[in-house]
């Protein structure tokens, strides 16, 4: 019997699952890393601690799976998708740690060029249009080129092609690979910030002004296919990698959403929602991004996406930082308790500014409404709410794109509570479902792997593996949800005052 691994490589931990072709988990292994912090703002992690986490991820999960390499069809890789490295193409060396999407240090570059023109047209606009990104740190244009104009020799380097650019599919597939393969996938190309969506390749004009050289891009390849070929010193045998896609467009894929509408929102560190638009590369009005979902057989499939930059790590933070709980399950107790009620108390978890779809990436986090009676529970359960919240003002920008959301199909860690599903259903006020198996990212993954080995004939035929579980049916009364609406669009008013 032979098998599909999935590596997923995310923010705070490197996991690798072990599939049978039919989609039904066989292992799981996971080893958790600590990001690098150097200002504020800052966000960096250690390159290698990537690759280590990633590769023993693997290793493991075979062990665990009680099976060998040689059983081990094809290797899928999903990765967090804007954070950005840049190694020496002879030694394989990181030439600076990688900085995580969540890093805000280029705000400034950010400030000016919304205020520079291309040819004549807005900057903005021209990456709006040709992109379909609105202008933030976010994405890997400026930290690709922060670190060519901050590392002393990279840029020479760069211009003599000893240098490559990757976020972090594309790093992890060279070296699986031991340098035989410098590519990514259309889903990770279209969050650079550097490759035209409608024509499908790395945009000269751009790469010009953000002074990159086109010898640091990587081969941009469908999202199924042959991508290269993991080497046998890693895991035992060699493992044709044919799947790859950043964490958000496979969770789309793990979560079956191939119809125009398909709408699925992941709660993992952060949150991100997507809804698939077919062949439409719609132009948001309300700063949603326009993205690639996933390209295979040469045929683009579009999305359009927001996204918050804080979730999960936000219950991380209440414990490493403030000791208020010891597990992120003690946040999901408080919420039992306080039946969703947080007293009038409202968070704002700006930690690193605000995502879509304001993009101020000066706005820092708010706690307001407190008072003598405030207590710890009504403090956790409004963190919890806090993302609803946020998922609401999505969904709402996305209406008014022509992306009417009528379901939303959840998944990642945040999506297990069975209370904050029936308060984001509450919220929202459309149905939302949750799969048998919330890790869709790294069944995403697998996916698109087994189309690539040929496996699966195609998207109809992976999406089979696709399973319901439990859905969370709207019942909260409209006066309450206005109200609790309106409540926390104040907070983020004052935030943003504040900011």
């Amino acid at each position: 019997m032979s098998y599909i691994m999935a590596l997923d490589q995310g923010t705070s931990s490197s996991r690798a699952i072990i599939y049978t072709h039919a989609g039904e988990v066989v292992s799981v292994a996971q080893h958790p890393f600590d990001m690098i912090f150097p200002a504020d703002g800052w966000v960096e992690q250690d390159p290698e601690l990537l690759w280590r986490t990633t590769l023993q991820a693997g290793r493991d999960a075979i062990v665990q799976a009680g099976i060998t390499a040689a059983q081990v069809s094809c290797i899928g890789i999903t990765n967090q998708r804007e954070t950005s490295l840049l190694w020496d193409r002879n030694t394989s060396q990181c030439v600076y740690n990688a900085i995580v999407w969540q890093d805000r240090r280029t705000a400034d570059h950010c400030a000016h060029i919304r205020n520079d023109t291309l040819n004549g047209e807005r900057l903005e606009d021209v990456l709006a249009q040709r992109t379909g990104l609105v202008v933030d740190p976010y994405f890997s244009s400026t930290k690709l080129a922060w670190m060519l104009r901050n590392v002393t020799g990279a840029r020479d380097a760069a211009k003599h092609g000893d240098l490559c650019f990757g976020t972090v599919d594309t790093f992890l597939i060279w070296r699986l690979c031991k340098g035989g393969a410098h590519v990514t996938d259309a889903t990770n190309a279209s969050r650079t910030q550097l490759f035209d969506i409608h024509s499908q390749q790395w945009c000269q004009e751009l790469l010009n002004y953000f002074e990159i050289p086109a010898a640091v891009m990587p081969q941009v390849s469908d999202s199924a296919c042959l991508f290269g070929i993991a080497d046998e010193q890693w895991f035992g045998a060699p493992i044709p990698i044919t799947g790859v896609a950043g964490d958000q467009q496979a969770a789309l894929v793990g979560q079956g959403c191939f119809e125009v509408g398909m709408t699925k929102g992941t709660y993992g560190t952060g949150c991100f929602i997507m809804a698939n638009t077919g062949s439409q590369a719609l132009t948001s009005e309300e700063k949603l991004l326009t993205t690639v979902a996933y390209r295979i057989a040469g045929v683009t499939t579009y999305a359009l996406e927001g996204s918050i930059f804080v979730a999960g790590v936000a219950i991380k933070w209440l414990r490493d930082q403030l000791g208020l709980i010891n597990d992120p399950a003690d946040a999901q107790a408080a919420f039992e308790r306080t039946g969703g009620d947080a007293g009038g108390v409202y968070v704002v978890p700006a930690f690193t500014g605000l995502g879509a779809p304001y993009w101020r990436p000066e706005v820092r986090g708010l706690i307001t409404g407190l008072t003598l009676d405030s207590n710890k529970d009504q403090l956790l359960t409004a963190f919890l709410q806090s993302v609803v919240f946020q998922s609401h003002e999505l969904l709402a920008a996305m209406a008014n794109d022509g992306a009417k959301v009528v379901r939303l199909r959840v998944d990642g860690g945040m999506s297990v509570n069975d209370p904050l599903c029936q308060f984001l259903a509450d919220i929202i006020d459309v149905p939302v479902e949750r799969p048998n198996n919330t890790e869709t990212t790294a069944l995403g993954a697998a996916m698109l792997a087994a189309i690539g080995h040929g496996i699966y004939a195609d998207l109809a035929a992976a999406s089979q593996v696709w399973r319901g579980g439990q859905s969370f049916t709207p019942a909260m009364e409209p006066g309450r949800r206005a109200n609790l609406i309106s409540g926390f669009q104040r907070a983020v008013g004052q935030a943003i005052n504040d900011g």
